[in-house]
């Protein structure tokens, strides 16, 4: 039994050598054509499969990375980044030529009364419209409505409605601009 297991052993050792010639392969052509280097699982699903696979609009993609939760709805040609969470529990909805910055979370539910009171998680929907644009780490708190033409700056806290046409930047986010 010892010489099955050795074998064996061996045999899959040579194989996982092979595997890992070829993700380095694909790792270098990547590097070289795009200059940058992805976790691994993006080097194996496509960005614009996953969003078609979802239902979302023509020309949308979306990171491997990302989490999408629940019944999330997206318009076309927008852009998901890395290691964002798309929260549905309570439903999204998010328009045509958004763009998610690596690290945004979107929320449609919390436990806060939950953890506190022993209360059912509470939901509300969460809309965002066209043509906005999110910056890397910004969190959008449930029962939101973000308006068309806006840009929510980086590390912002999304409490309250946003207008269309707004700039905001904060925790948590105020207007700090109108977009031109």
């Amino acid at each position: 039994m010892k010489s099955l297991f050795v074998a064996l052993r061996k045999e899959l050792a040579g194989a996982a050598e092979s595997a890992l010639g070829v993700v380095d392969a694909i790792v270098a052509r990547k590097r070289e054509k795009f200059a940058r280097v992805l976790p691994l699982a993006d080097y194996f699903v496509d960005r614009w499969d996953k969003a078609r696979y979802l239902g979302f609009g023509e020309g949308s993609s979306v990171y491997d990375s990302c989490m999408v939760i629940g019944d999330v709805k997206m318009g076309k040609d927008c852009w998901v980044g890395p290691f964002t969470i798309l929260d549905g529990s309570g439903g999204l909805e998010i328009g045509d030529a958004c763009t998610f910055s690596a690290g945004v979370q979107v929320y449609t539910h919390d436990s806060i009364r939950s953890t506190l009171e022993g209360a059912p998680i509470e939901r509300s929907p969460v809309k965002i419209g066209s043509r906005v644009y999110i910056g890397p780490n910004a969190v959008i708190a449930r029962g939101v409505t973000i308006g068309d033409r806006v840009v929510v700056g980086a590390n912002s806290l999304i409490l309250e409605d946003v207008p269309s046409g707004s700039k905001v930047a904060g925790n948590p986010a105020r207007i700090v601009g109108t977009v031109s």
